[in-house]
């Protein structure tokens, strides 16, 4: 019983309604919308790729809407469990070197770009051949293609969703509010992908500022930790967020007006 005690806040009708007529939890809401949209752009290409398998383009659609719903579901139950492990300072303390590995993956890979594009490739090679050893089993499969795929694109969303998840639970603590934004961001993401990868791709420094902001919120997770104790106001972290875009953007105009259009 103790479990479900976790989830009493989704259940809660003033919860929900102090949320939705809050300007500063709509605010968080939309940070939580650009995180899990810059952050999760590649992943909904990697999931539509995975329904290429499928013969007609009803499955193809069908499995992609049974995989959302199956991301919502997932998203409901870690979100849960989530809110009460955040709490305590071991969790908040290994989120923190997580998020801090993810930022500084991402600039070590730009900055060492052949490495990266080998550790890709080698990556893939043992993919490639883990694939090949599979079909040269030629195992009988007890579920059909369809469900096969729809378990393969629900097994992906798990693994990519979890630094998003994370990053959420440490900008708010509320879980109504961070499963509204991550319902909405994973919404926008799927139906406006090719948009987002348009537009990452008009101005590239878009995803860099992503890994700077998941840098930040390691930050926010490290400092909340005792001694120190630190809790940066949400509402501060959605006006540097939003200040960090704009500065983003500013500079990409600036650059392309000094530089012309160079990619980075």
């Amino acid at each position: 019983m103790a479990i479900l005690k976790l989830y009493t806040p989704f259940f809660d009708g003033n919860n929900w309604l102090h949320v939705l007529t809050s300007g500063k939890d709509w605010m968080i809401i939309l940070t939580l919308i650009i995180m899990e949209c810059l952050l999760s752009v590649d992943n909904a290409v990697v999931l539509a790729a995975q329904t290429q398998v499928l013969p007609t383009k009803a499955e193809k659609e069908k499995s992609l809407i049974y995989g959302l719903w199956g991301a919502y579901l997932f998203r409901f139950i870690v979100i849960g469990i989530g809110t009460y492990l955040i709490n305590f300072w071991e969790i908040k303390l290994a989120g923190s070197i997580y998020l801090f590995y993810l930022s500084f993956k991402f600039f070590y890979d730009q900055r060492h770009p052949k490495q990266a594009a080998e550790h890709e490739k080698e990556k893939e090679e043992r993919e490639e051949a883990r694939h090949k050893g599979k079909k040269k089993k030629k195992k009988k499969h007890v579920l059909s293609l369809f469900w096969r795929t729809v378990i393969s694109i629900e097994s992906m969303d798990i693994v990519f969703s979890i630094d998003s998840v994370l990053a959420a639970l440490a900008i708010s603590d509320n879980p109504v509010v961070v499963l509204i934004g991550g319902m909405i961001g994973i919404l926008c993401m799927r139906g406006v992908a090719e948009i987002i990868i348009k537009l990452m791709d008009i101005i590239p420094e878009l995803q860099p500022m992503a890994y700077v902001l998941i840098g930040i919120i390691a930050l926010k997770l490290l400092l909340a930790l005792p001694p120190l104790r630190w809790e940066m106001p949400n509402t501060a972290f959605a006006i540097l967020v939003f200040a960090i875009l704009g500065i983003t953007i500013i500079f990409h105009f600036w650059r392309i007006r000094k530089h012309g259009h160079k990619h980075l």
